[in-house]
């Protein structure tokens, strides 16, 4: 993941959270479009839980720029996924999910940049939340 990659998934949030509700709806639309029976997963009321997606993906993009605190937190929420069922194959799910919903969300703001910056951060982040001994590296594009 390059500064310039943090730089544009940070651009392209700002956007998202204007429709933040809208965004939310549309993410778990299409991830139990993808696989019905994840949709047993989650208990309570969908609209706080599409809240709290929200918010979580906002700490998540704000805390880029230093990745290193942001591990402990992705670390714990990959083990409250995993003690609530989720299953190292759902990450694929959910990162079809996200990027189907950004792409939605942003229209002709969604750039082959854009998607290849998102790809990037959620790759990084998902696999620190299904193996939180995996290595997370920025490489800076600036000279």
């Amino acid at each position: 993941m390059t500064n310039e990659q943090i730089n544009l998934v940070k651009r392209s949030f700002e956007k998202v959270e204007l429709i933040a509700e809208e965004a939310a709806a549309l993410f778990y639309g299409k991830l139990f479009e993808l696989d019905p029976n994840l949709r047993q997963l989650f208990k309570g009321d969908l609209n706080e839980q599409g809240r709290k997606l929200m918010q979580m993906i906002g700490l998540a993009v704000k805390g880029l720029d230093r990745i290193e605190s942001l591990v402990p937190s992705v670390q714990a929420l990959g083990a409250r996924h995993t003690a609530y069922g989720v299953q190292d194959h759902h990450y694929q799910l959910v990162g079809t999910a996200l990027l189907w919903t950004l792409e939605k969300g942003l229209g002709e703001d969604w750039t082959a940049e854009t998607k290849s910056a998102w790809e990037a951060v959620y790759e990084l982040l998902s696999e620190k939340m299904k193996n939180p001994s995996s290595k997370i590296e920025v490489k800076s594009t600036f000279a």
